[in-house]
């Protein structure tokens, strides 16, 4: 497959450079430590939130409980992209109530994503705070939400596209924005 024209705005040095500053500051920004976890909602968000658990883990010797979030069903869009939508498993190794939840994400866009999350968790449980690390905030939010971690803010048009590549898809890490 031919991949689209476009241009590169994250590099591989420069996605670890960005998720390293976000491991830094969600472990010094969340008070409660103890009870952090990081949820990766699927799939892009998965390889994020243990690229930062490992990163948190390097640099402080916590190890930090990550889990999987799969939103396919909360999606206010499923009906639209087929009548049968693809469910994959959600893995919370832990009870998230009382916890400081952290949602990872590779692309922050109109904020539907992040909503079907937020209903998604909170089927499994009352965290005591709902916080998100994304590495690309490209904009044009359409709901009333916001992220605590940016790795990156780009600004682009609605007939653009922002594609996340990544190693563990077998990718060369790198993030582009290329036409729709």
């Amino acid at each position: 497959m031919t991949e689209k024209p476009g241009h590169q705005i994250l590099n591989a040095e420069e996605i670890d450079e960005a998720l390293e500053q976000m491991a830094s500051s969600i472990y010094e920004l969340v008070d409660d430590k103890d009870n952090l976890v990081l949820i990766g909602i699927r799939t892009g968000g998965v390889y994020l939130a243990n690229r930062i658990h490992e990163k948190i883990k390097a640099k402080t010797g916590r190890d930090v409980v990550v889990g999987i979030l799969d939103i396919g069903l909360y999606r206010d869009d499923w009906t639209k992209l087929s009548t049968n939508p693809i469910v994959r498993s959600t893995e919370l190794p832990v009870s998230i109530d009382e916890r400081v939840v952290v949602l990872v994400d590779d692309v922050f866009f109109t904020g539907r994503t992040v909503r079907a999350a937020m209903d998604a968790l909170i089927d499994f449980g009352r965290p005591n705070r709902i916080e998100l690390a994304v590495l690309v905030d490209r904009g044009h939010r359409e709901l009333p939400v916001c992220a605590n971690y940016v790795g990156i803010t780009v600004s682009t048009t609605l007939d653009e596209l922002v594609n996340v590549y990544m190693r563990e898809a077998g990718e060369e890490d790198r993030v582009m924005v290329v036409p729709k």
